[in-house]
C-alpha cells in the first residue's frame, strides 16, 4: 500500500470518473486503474463499483476511503511542515475561487505568477461558497477566494480588496438614460440574475430589495455573468457585474455600465484558510501577488 494509491482512490471518489481522475493525477488511465486494482487485491475488497455511472464506492470501499483521507491529511501536514520550515514555494497549493470572481481576478495575477515561479504547483477550482468552506474545513483544498459572508467564524480570513457592484444596461432599456442607478429603479421584468446559491446574487437582492425576477428566471434559468452580459449587449434587459470586470471591457461595452447611487452596493473579497493551515509563507506571498496585480481603482 502506498500514498500514491490512496491519492488515486481519493481522486476517483471525488471526480467519480476514472479518466478524469487519471488526468487530475497526471497519469494514464490504465496506470491509475492498475494501481487501484492492486490495492483492492491487497485489501481483498472492491473499493469501487465500476458498473455504476458515475462511479460509486462500495460499502467497504467507503470505509477505506475515509481512512485513506485521514492518512493523506496527516501526510500532507507533514510535507507542509517541512516546506514551511524551509520557507519554500514548492508543493501543491490548491485554491477554490468563486465563479463570480475567477474570470476577472485570475487573469490579473495567475499567468505572471506561473512565469516567475515555475516551481509552484497552484491548482485553481471554481466553487460556490458553501462547497468551498466545506472543502477548506476538510482539507480538500488549502485556501479559498470568496466574498466575505456570514458563517465564516473559526476561519482565517485575509482581506484582499473591495469592489463595487455595477449595473450593465441594454441601450434600449429605460435605465440606459440614467447616470446613476437606484434600487427603486430596478423594477423591470428582465433583470438577469444568477441562480439562488450565488452570494453575488444574494448580496444584490438583499441590498437592492429586489423581488424575484420571475420573468427573467423563466426565460433563462441558471446562466453566468458573461452570458447575461451578452444578452444585454444584444438589446435585452439589465444585469450586474463586479467592478473588477471593467478592466476587461472595451469602450463599446463600457457605455453600458451604470454605477449605483449612494449607498453603493459592494463586496469584500478575502483569502480564506483554516486556522491549522501551516504554509503561511506561501499564503502571504500569494495574497501579495493578488493585491499587487489589481488596478489602481480597486480598493485594497
Amino acid at each position: 500500500m502506498t500514498l500514491q494509491q490512496l491519492e488515486y482512490i481519493m481522486a476517483v471518489y471525488r471526480l467519480r470518473h476514472f479518466a478524469k481522475a487519471a488526468d487530475y493525477c497526471d497519469v494514464t488511465q490504465p496506470t491509475l486503474s492498475s494501481m487501484i486494482q492492486k490495492l483492492e487485491d491487497e485489501l481483498g475488497v472492491k473499493i469501487f463499483d465500476r458498473k455504476r455511472q458515475p462511479i460509486q464506492p462500495t460499502k467497504a470501499g467507503m470505509k477505506v476511503i475515509e481512512e485513506a483521507w485521514k492518512v493523506l491529511s496527516r501526510a500532507k501536514k507533514l510535507r507542509q511542515t517541512v516546506e514551511e520550515e524551509k520557507q519554500t514555494l514548492t508543493g501543491t497549493f490548491e485554491v477554490g475561487v468563486l465563479p463570480t470572481i475567477a474570470p476577472y481576478l485570475i487573469p490579473h495575477f495567475f499567468p505572471q505568477l506561473m512565469n516567475e515561479h515555475p516551481e509552484m504547483d497552484v491548482r485553481i477550482t471554481e466553487m460556490k461558497t458553501e462547497d468551498m468552506c466545506r472543502a477548506v474545513r476538510r482539507g480538500d483544498i488549502d485556501a479559498g477566494i470568496l466574498a466575505r459572508v456570514g458563517g465564516l467564524e473559526g476561519m482565517d480570513c485575509t482581506p484582499l480588496y473591495h469592489e463595487q457592484f455595477l449595473a450593465y444596461v441594454a441601450e434600449n432599456d429605460p435605465l440606459f438614460s440614467k447616470e446613476f442607478i437606484r434600487p427603486s429603479d430596478l423594477s423591470g421584468e428582465y433583470l438577469w440574475l444568477l441562480d439562488e446559491g450565488h452570494c453575488f446574487r444574494d448580496q444584490l437582492v438583499k441590498f437592492c430589495h429586489l423581488k424575484s425576477a420571475a420573468r427573467s428566471k423563466k426565460s433563462y434559468n441558471l446562466g453566468s455573468i458573461e452570458t447575461f452580459m451578452r444578452i444585454v449587449e444584444n438589446g435585452k434587459g439589465v444585469t450586474f457585474i463586479p467592478q473588477l470586470a471593467l478592466s476587461q471591457l472595451n469602450d463599446g461595452q463600457k457605455r453600458l455600465v451604470r454605477p449605483f447611487a449612494h449607498p453603493v452596493p459592494s463586496r469584500e473579497i478575502i483569502l480564506m484558510t483554516s486556522p491549522s493551515f501551516i504554509r503561511r509563507t506561501l499564503l502571504g506571498m500569494f495574497a501579495k501577488w493578488i493585491k499587487d496585480s489589481l488596478p489602481e481603482e480597486i480598493s485594497k
